[in-house]
């Protein structure tokens, strides 16, 4: 009977009769679960479906347009309201900074990496393709702003309605004047209550001489007038000269790396166009490729059919190694080759720091994951170096202190890495005496980025330091504190002018080694914040440099010595040696710590030996038992000096290596 009962039952429960109620419903509602999934993706892959076909923006109907500015004058904040007005993001309180997407951004609140942002706006029945960039403010990142610029037809020049023009202003305004773009200046911050749009539009007019009637006054955090920048860039903004006919044309002015996906690389396309499947090829590497999907940023990826001249968006064509997509490179279909565009002059880096693993079993992984962040951010140079103290590790060159702060924390951020930085130092240059030598080393002129391998002064007729251009605007209550702070970094005034009733703009030529690591905090607190620096390179002039050395009993210590002024010698060098007092541990023996310059010693420090109280047995007795006794410990710890070793640990070398922060 059981056997019989078997398919009742079975049947029973497939219709949901035995289970109970709750059961069911929980049943039904997984079931009607699972129906969704089974509908979702689709969904998410709604890309796929509905690729935007861009042959219908014509080149008349497409600008190229960058937003430029001082640090913290509302870029980003004006690139969020202008992708709400054109229905890219969905208008809510959180919009705050759409486009800077990297964690670094996010905590330190500025935009480190240009991003783009391909916006469509309808205007009088027309359908136009605005390609917007917002662009870094920060004097560090001025090669991504010069990059950014390479890809568009004009700027909006924002300035801040409270501050005024500020350092970064005039030299973000000359990168785009330089580049014959149309600048359209834009006044934000006309909300806040201590705003004065009416001088900031006299300054604009005494500095850059653009009229005052072409100023737009907004407030991008309101969305006050913003819908005039959008008709301004499309009044006064020219289309891209380009010719879609001819065959293609692309520059790649910007990469990242995706672990899956290999290079995503960001395109201007100058001539022809692009679709899925084309074989392209690479001007630098001459590697063919096939291209797996084109797109544009909008301001997420959005794939589309193709891309056409006159467009900017981005590549995927299976580049797996970071080396393959040099930013500056031109694209171009196979076969059909082109005259490579000019690219991008490379960056100078201004300041050299070492870098190595805390660890050197983490030296492979810090290797791929440097040159990971290094396709991102191009500007960074990168030479092998070692060091008998800190192991296997690189000499890195970056454009500023700030860029070798945000590289040191995406490094931590984006692939866990953590390092050792050294302080920061500049590259110098030494003009070869004899014959023989500049035949050894194939140049008269040679450069040095480690102090190490600094050459002795009887091999040169003359060192070189660098030297920039540096722009100083400050409310002139400070002019005298700030004159004194820059006489006492040996900077040369060239220029100095009143760009309103209380605000001056100096002109200083200094050496780089006395800005590079603490000038700007100085400044900023001299003059309670208001005063603003800008610097540009101005090449290289002759001085007086010495190559500092660090003595431990007598041996130089290779990672600590450093290349000086001779008039800053003796500062530097007791400074080192007093922070070197404080991380040495003690030893039986006195330790000496010198600076000297060639032989001559120019401070010193010195660490007391421990040492036994060897008169702790004698209660009273003879003067000369007591003599006897100090004479033995004396010798015993001459001897020892002689034997003994000093061993630098490692974390009193990160000690003495770090920035110079609390001088």
């Amino acid at each position: 009977p059981g056997r019989a009962l078997r398919p009742a039952f079975r049947a029973a429960s497939r219709a949901g009769a035995l289970t109970s109620p709750r059961v069911r419903r929980a049943d039904a509602g997984s079931r009607a679960a699972s129906r969704v999934t089974r509908r979702d993706p689709p969904d998410l892959n709604r890309g796929e479906r509905e690729k935007i076909d861009m042959s219908r923006f014509s080149v008349e109907n497409t600008r190229n347009f960058s937003i430029i500015a001082h640090v913290d004058h509302g870029k980003s904040t004006l690139a969020d309201r202008l992708l709400e007005l054109t229905g890219a993001i969905d208008k809510t309180k959180n919009n705050k900074q759409v486009l800077d997407k990297l964690q670094v951004e996010r905590e330190r609140g500025i935009t480190v990496k240009a991003q783009t942002a391909s916006l469509f706006y309808n205007c009088e029945g027309k359908q136009y393709l605005l390609n917007l960039i917002d662009t870094p403010g920060h004097v560090d990142f001025s090669y991504e702003v010069s990059r950014s610029l390479s890809a568009c037809q004009g700027v909006l020049l924002v300035v801040d309605a409270n501050e005024g023009i500020q350092a970064q202003t005039v030299a973000n305004f000359f990168l785009a004047f330089e580049a014959q773009l149309s600048v359209i200046p834009v006044i934000n911050k006309i909300d806040l209550k201590n705003a004065d749009p009416e001088r900031v539009e006299k300054q604009i007019e005494k500095v850059f001489d653009i009229p005052r009637n072409e100023c737009i006054k907004i407030s991008a955090k309101l969305g006050t007038n913003v819908e005039r920048v959008l008709q301004a860039v499309i009044e006064r903004i020219p289309p891209p000269k380009v010719h879609r006919k001819n065959s293609l044309k692309a520059l790649v002015f910007d990469s990242t790396f995706d672990q899956y996906r290999g290079v995503i690389a960001n395109v201007a396309l100058f001539d022809g166009m692009v679709s899925k499947g084309d074989k392209i090829v690479s001007a630098h590497t001459k590697k063919t490729y096939e291209v797996n999907e084109v797109g544009v940023l909008n301001p997420n990826e959005q794939p589309t059919h193709k891309l056409y001249a006159g467009q900017v968006g981005y590549l995927i064509a299976g580049m797996k190694d970071v080396t393959e997509a040099q930013i500056g490179d031109t694209l171009y279909l196979h076969k059909q080759p082109v005259e490579p565009l000019p690219g991008f002059k490379s960056a100078k880096p201004m300041v050299f720091a070492g870098m190595y693993p805390i660890d050197q079993s983490e030296y492979n992984n810090l290797k791929s994951a440097v040159e990971k962040l290094t396709i991102n951010d191009s500007s960074v140079t990168v030479h092998r170096d070692s060091s008998l103290a800190l192991g296997a590790g690189w000499r890195l060159g970056f454009l500023g202190l700030l860029h070798m702060e945000v590289f040191n924390q995406r490094l931590e951020q984006e692939y866990n890495a953590s390092v050792i930085l050294t302080t920061p130092t500049v590259p110098y240059k030494a003009v070869l005496s004899s014959a023989k030598l500049i035949k050894e080393y194939r140049e008269k002129e040679i450069t040095i980025i480690n102090p190490a391998q600094f050459p002795d002064k009887s091999k040169v007729t003359e060192y070189l330091e660098p030297v920039v251009l540096g722009t100083i605007i400050t409310p002139d209550e400070y002019i005298g504190k700030v004159m004194m702070l820059c006489q006492a970094r040996r900077a040369v005034q060239k220029n100095m002018m009143y760009i309103d009733q209380n605000r001056v703009m100096l002109k200083y030529l200094f050496p780089l080694n006395e800005i590079v690591v603490d000038f700007y905090d100085s400044l900023k607190s001299l003059s309670s914040g208001y005063a603003s620096f800008d610097y540009e390179d101005a090449g290289y002039q002759t001085a007086e440099l010495v190559k500092m050395d660090i003595l431990l009993n007598g041996n130089i210590v290779e990672e600590l010595v450093t290349i000086v002024h001779k008039d800053k010698a003796h500062s530097v060098g007791k400074v080192i040696c007093e922070r070197l007092k404080d991380s040495l541990p003690r030893q039986l023996f006195e330790i000496a710590i010198q600076a000297a310059i060639g032989s001559k010693i120019i401070a010193r420090e010195t660490v007391k030996a421990y040492r036994k109280n060897v008169l702790a047995k004698c209660y009273g007795g003879d003067i000369t038992r007591k003599m006897k006794l100090l004479k033995r410990q004396a010798e015993g710890k001459k001897k020892l000096r002689k034997i003994g070793n000093i061993e630098v640990p490692k974390d009193a070398f990160i000690k003495v290596l770090r920035t110079q922060s609390d001088k």
